[in-house]
């Protein structure tokens, strides 16, 4: 076929890619190239950047600023459509993709020839008691500058707290998991906190406790055992605890059990386990196993032979009849890139009525920042540690950064931060939620008498202790609220001090609401703020709770 006729049986095919991240960024890219202009390119994306996320760690450290991780996607796509939006639903037999966009949200639908699902993955944290309502992840963004400002945040307290269990839980800082994602996340939170300490003349380095979680037997389990035996023991010069063969059994916002029966007082935990499918992917009418979509080894998910889906949503056999775990795609930025080239080419050959190919890759190595100017990397066979590693580390990300603004201005950073002091600004990324919930062991304080009045608890499950002193007779008084009752309506009417104590009888969960929000709430629902009049009425406190409900 003569490439006059190619062009003109490519001409209108339209090829909208769900995902922009390193898969779908980079076979929109690839099919460009591949392509040109002979067919309509569109990337649906919720932000309209794309996230380095292996640099996340680095934001989450301090190393790099938060924009500096990111990338204008319409930088990055010139010629291809950009569109940020929200996926609802795919209709395979329509051939449409409907999605909500704009300030309105409003539901749009889009048509395609062929689509490339590559939406990654989620966390799911649910199966662990607490750890979805106290853990912090790190998949994103807002997660990483999120994780640095409580860090600094714990460091702020523990230096002027006279508590010394408080101070002892502020400074204790947790990861589970021992992964690329792990390792590199503790690495810099320890120098971030190592780097910081002058700052903070009331806290000791001996007073910090920085600990990694492993279910397995080793970190690292991708690189070969002495690459992670040299990181394990680099991790625990710099006073990194690390405990293999241990899980985590629950949380509270205060402790972390773990499988070992230990109970850690701390503030900070967080979680790089529990990949899940992405809402928008676990809705999808497709074959999910493990909680990815199932694709034949060209791509192509099974039974659709115009719908392809790559990344970290996509389970990839790389061999026929796969089954064991090393027989499908690592969910790795490295295998996105390569599968976002193969699936480009795949799609030339259907539109050229030619057979696809199946995917097949081989790792070229792999390489871990340990924080500090260490590092451990396996390149072509060739195994690396300390400073060259790290060296290697950076290097290797430099080149693999889309657009060359990024790439100064991540090479800038980090030049400044090995000249320049760790700046502890706390900035931030998002509004305190108004409404949480919160899990409480059995036996743990919600409040005490005299701390100040922060939150409105409803109780979900469990059971709560309630002790006092009545104001007329100066007796104490005690009661036990269960499922469905609340406590804390003082705060409701201005009050500042805890006039009683909160202790969880059970293990409990409440959620919590600040005054703010459930003035809000009050003013926009009559019956929600008649119910509240009524029942503070009956408490003697109703003339107070009127008054500053009707100022509001």
């Amino acid at each position: 076929m003569s490439e006059k006729n190619k062009r003109l049986l490519f001409m209108g095919c339209r090829i909208l890619i769900l995902g922009g991240g390193f898969a779908g960024l980079y076979a929109a890219r690839n099919i460009q190239r591949l392509l040109g202009k002979n067919v309509e390119i569109e990337i649906v994306n919720r932000e309209n950047y794309f996230v380095f996320q292996p640099l996340l760690p680095e934001v989450a450290g301090g190393t790099i600023s938060a924009v500096n991780a990111v990338s204008p996607l319409r930088f990055l796509t010139r010629g291809i459509s950009m569109r940020k939006a929200e996926i609802d639903s795919i209709d395979p037999k329509a051939q449409t993709v409907t999605v909500f966009q704009g300030v309105q949200r409003r539901p749009t639908i889009l048509n395609y020839d062929h689509l490339i699902i590559a939406l990654g993955s989620s966390s799911d944290l649910t199966r662990t008691p607490g750890l979805n309502e106290h853990a912090f992840t790190i998949k994103t963004l807002s997660d990483a500058q999120s994780l640095r400002a409580h860090v600094i945040e714990r460091l702020e307290h523990a230096d002027i707290t006279r508590l010394p269990e408080v101070k002892k839980g502020a400074l204790t800082f947790t990861v589970i998991g021992g992964g690329f994602s792990g390792i590199e996340t503790i690495g810099e939170i320890k120098e971030l906190i190592d780097r910081s300490l002058r700052y903070y003349p009331n806290i000791q380095s001996s007073e910090i406790r920085v600990v990694v979680l492993e279910f397995a037997n080793r970190i690292l389990n991708e690189m070969p055992i002495k690459l992670a035996e040299y990181a394990q023991k680099k991790l625990t010069e710099r006073g990194i605890e690390i405990q293999l063969g241990v899980g985590v059994a629950g949380c509270t916002g205060t402790q972390l059990f773990t499988t070992s029966d230990e109970v850690i007082d701390t503030r900070t935990i967080v979680a790089t386990i529990g990949n899940a499918p992405s809402l928008a992917v676990s809705k999808m009418p497709f074959t999910l196993l493990h909680g990815r979509i199932l694709v034949e080894r060209d791509l192509c998910v099974k039974g659709h032979k115009n719908i392809w889906s790559i990344g970290d949503c996509a389970l990839i056999p790389m061999k026929d009849d796969a089954s064991h775990r090393d027989d499908f795609a690592p969910p790795t930025a490295q295998f996105a890139v390569r599968e976002a080239k193969q699936v480009a080419l795949n799609i030339k050959a259907t539109l050229n009525n030619q057979p696809s190919s199946g995917f097949k890759y081989t790792s070229k190595g792999s390489l871990a920042s340990l924080g500090a100017g260490r590092g451990v990397a396996e390149v072509f066979g060739i195994k690396l540690t300390g400073r060259v590693a790290w060296l290697l580390w950076r290097v290797y990300y430099i080149l693999f950064l889309p657009g060359m603004q990024t790439r100064v201005s991540v090479l800038w950073n980090w030049l400044m931060d090995l000249f320049s002091r760790r700046s502890v600004v706390q900035i931030n990324s998002q509004k305190q939620q108004g409404a949480r919930y919160v899990l409480y062991r059995a036996g743990d304080r919600i409040y005490e008498t005299g701390t100040r009045a922060d939150g409105f608890y409803t109780i979900i499950s469990g059971r709560v202790r309630i002790t006092g002193i009545d104001e007329k007779t100066g007796k104490e008084t005690s009661r036990i609220l269960a499922a469905g009752e609340h406590f804390g309506e003082r705060l409701l009417i201005g009050a500042t001090r805890r006039i009683a104590t909160a202790v969880a009888v059970d293990d409990t969960k409440v959620l919590g609401l600040s005054r703010d929000e459930f003035l809000k709430l009050a003013e926009g629902l009559p019956f929600f703020q008649n119910y509240f009049k009524t029942h503070l009425e009956a408490s003697g406190l109703g003339q107070g709770v009127l008054n500053t409900m009707d100022k509001h």
